[in-house]
């Protein structure tokens, strides 16, 4: 009997569902110095680290696990990203015109239809102004349909003109089909000027995969870029990537709710802040110097999507 209670008991153990693995990667888990068996994906499934790859330093190895979650690629089920919480832009107000924004026809705006929803921003473009200083837009666009907007619903614009930010307050006149689809915003409330000067950067929080030199066909490292304007980005890496004026090779992808684009391109590093202490990043201002009009588009609608989350304006790198 002792017997056969000690067979059921093994192929019961041996019938038991082996514990899935997880994707979740340890730090003592990620080799130095040998290729990767795997891909190093984010939580949110952007990719980190190609199959095949290298890290150099166990520094670079712990710069991977400081600012991302590591997960294994090839195990990892993509989830949707969490938006993080904004705090709202510092704001100065003034009595200001429509003629003193200095808009121009075709100027690109982000309009969020509910206020204070924290909704993101849908860009649009003016495409006309009336004598009464009323707006007219092309209509925003959610999801590849036109955005719902009621007649008299009061709807917050960001503008971004040629020397600086406004947010403004308006009403939709009309919505119209003939000759063709465009919406009629009142003239504007209220006009905050948000910050003066060139470049507006906004904080984020991309991975960004770098490759020393302009040409070539692999990365070599991972950088984490914290700010990010339409036209450049802050890149922090665990080492020093070059001198001002050397080319990187920088690919990293834009997701929101609405957005969602692989962007390679190759990128001029216009200043460098090297570390005070061992072991911390380097911080290089790095201008993007080959994007195609999709990827400028979709650098300003990255950007128009975290307007409440202004980093900084500079008249330097972009």
């Amino acid at each position: 009997m002792e017997n056969q209670a000690e067979s059921v008991a093994v192929e019961a153990t041996t019938a038991a569902p082996s514990t899935a693995q997880s994707p979740v990667l340890e730090l003592a888990a990620v080799p130095v110095g040998t290729a990767l068996e795997w891909p190093i994906a984010d939580a949110d499934g952007t990719l980190l680290f190609a199959q095949g790859a290298i890290l150099a330093t166990t520094d670079e190895r712990k710069f991977l696990f400081e600012h991302f979650a590591p997960q294994r690629g090839d195990l990892l089920e993509t989830v949707p990203p969490q938006e993080p919480a904004a705090p709202p832009a510092a704001e100065h107000t003034g009595e200001l015109s429509l003629k003193d924004m200095h808009l121009a026809i075709g100027a690109l705006i982000g309009i969020r239809a509910q206020l204070g929803s924290g909704a993101p921003m849908h860009p649009c473009r003016i495409i006309g102004f009336a004598p009464n200083q009323a707006l007219f837009i092309t209509p925003p666009m959610h999801e590849g349909r036109m955005l719902q907007l009621g007649l008299n619903e009061n709807i917050e614009v960001v503008a971004i003109a040629s020397q600086a930010v406004f947010r403004f307050v308006c009403t939709v006149e009309a919505v119209c089909r003939s000759p063709f689809d465009y919406v009629v915003l009142s003239k504007p409330g209220v006009i905050r000027r948000l910050r003066e000067r060139k470049s507006i950067r906004v904080r984020s929080h991309l991975a960004v995969r770098f490759g020393i030199g302009a040409t070539g066909e692999s990365y070599e490292g991972l950088g984490l870029a914290k700010g990010i304007s339409a036209v450049g980005m802050s890149l922090n890496a665990s080492w020093t990537l070059g001198a001002v004026g050397d080319r990187l090779r920088v690919a990293y992808r834009l997701k929101s709710s609405d957005l969602d684009t692989e962007i390679e391109t190759t990128a001029v590093i216009r200043n460098v802040q090297k570390p005070n202490e061992p072991g911390e990043p380097t911080t290089h201002g790095l201008e993007l110097d080959q994007l195609d009009a999709a990827q400028q588009m979709a650098m300003k609608v990255f950007v128009f999507d975290r307007q409440d989350d202004v980093l900084y304006w500079s008249n330097g790198v972009k």
